[in-house]
């Protein structure tokens, strides 16, 4: 039998050599130095010989146990060469590799989303990479299952996106179908999971999501003719989307103009928050710095200007814009505006989104909330947020 001396000893020869172990097992010392693990074995009758891999990336020890299953596969069924088993194992991995859900999906997608708008396709694509890839992408698509799926959705759902989670476990679907389709796949799994989310909710705080809709807004809210306060607390809504109760007790003491950033406590979960301000926000709060600069409420009450502004207010005046506070937009729902338009048109990390909402969302590290993790992130996406609206209420968007 061979040792690790032995074999860590033996040089090469003008001529390749054997060092033989026991059972077939030898060690073929090629003249270029090489050392080559072989196994000889007789099948129906002939004389085969199996590679067992190279020394030292395949120990001695391995060798041995390679050995031992290759005479147990001839031993327990002999209609088995497992030589031909081998190269059958390298087909298989390769064909699961080449039949993995990231490659059906990317094949899918470039047959299926083919004649469909760029901003369409962009939106298909990045929910995969961002929500499906990562947790079974390098799976073979005839090997996952319905628990795997549903866990990949299911970290959709507590990022509190509900509606994206059913989208993407929807064209799941279309992809597992394809693949049956094309023979990679026995059946579509997702079929397993319908009824597995909780369906999507009614948003009781009407908002506007499609682009068009918020440009006529926007385009309204500048036309508006009501008070200076209450003119700069609509047109600073959208730009800041904080709760309706955050915005009209804004404190002056809480917001710095030099470094464009507000912060106060938020009275719905008693943590502190930061709103990074974009320099449109800036600008407002300028404009209305004048009036209310030397009191403690930005948006002061009409009457009393040592209390803030009414909190029917933005809602009165959207009211009087001509717009449908129960069906159509309210105060609050810039907040679901800019939740969906930053994740759906401007493709921005949910995790992102839910931390400038000031969300209590856990993350893989175990934190809840931080208000100022991503806050580099936050301040570019604040900017950019604000100049996308500019964009949609000038024409330039849509």
């Amino acid at each position: 039998m061979l040792t690790v001396t032995a074999i860590n000893n033996a040089k090469s020869r003008d001529k390749p050599y054997k060092l033989a172990d026991e059972k077939g097992l030898y060690l073929l010392i090629q003249a270029s130095g090489s050392k080559l693990w072989r196994l000889d074995y007789r099948f129906d009758s002939k004389r085969k010989t199996l590679a067992l891999g190279s020394y030292p990336d395949v120990p001695l020890a391995d060798a041995r146990n390679n050995r031992d299953t290759a005479r147990k596969l001839l031993a327990s069924t002999p209609s088995i060469d497992p030589g031909e088993n081998r190269k059958q194992e390298k087909i298989i991995n390769r064909l699961n590799s080449d039949n993995s859900f990231e490659v059906v999906a990317r094949e899918w997608w470039q047959s299926h989303m083919a004649n469909k708008a760029d901003s369409h396709k962009n939106k298909v694509i990045r929910r995969f990479e961002q929500h499906l890839f990562p947790w079974i992408g390098n799976k073979p698509i005839s090997e996952i299952t319905a628990p795997q799926v549903m866990d990949a959705v299911k970290r959709i759902e507590k990022l509190n996106i509900l509606e994206t989670a059913h989208r993407t476990l929807q064209t799941a679907g279309q992809v597992f179908r394809y693949a049956v389709q094309t023979g990679r796949a026995i059946r579509d799994v997702t079929a397993d999971l319908k009824g597995a989310l909780p369906p999507t909710r009614t948003n009781h705080m009407a908002a506007f999501t499609e682009p068009k809709d918020v440009a006529e807004l926007l385009r309204a809210i500048d036309g508006f003719t009501g008070t200076l306060t209450v003119q700069c607390a609509l047109r600073l809504s959208p730009l800041v989307f904080v709760r309706p109760s955050e915005l009209r007790q804004a404190k002056w003491k809480d917001i710095n103009l030099d470094t464009g950033e507000w912060r106060y406590l938020v009275s719905k979960t008693k943590t502190d928050h930061l709103v990074p301000l974009s320099t449109q926000a800036i600008n407002i709060l300028k404009t209305i710095q004048p009036l209310s600069g030397h009191g403690e409420f930005v948006f002061q009450n009409g009457h009393s200007p040592r209390r803030p502004m009414s909190e029917a207010a933005v809602n009165a005046a959207l009211k009087r814009m001509g717009y449908d506070t129960k069906n159509e937009i309210t105060g609050h729902g810039f907040r679901a505006m800019a939740r969906t338009i930053l994740h759906e048109r401007l493709n921005i990390d949910p995790h992102i989104i839910e931390h400038q909402l000031a969300h209590a969302v856990p993350d893989n590290l175990g934190g809840a909330y931080n208000r100022t993790r991503f806050i580099v992130q936050r301040t570019a996406m604040m900017q950019q947020w604000a100049d996308y609206l500019d964009d949609l209420k000038n024409g330039v968007k849509n």
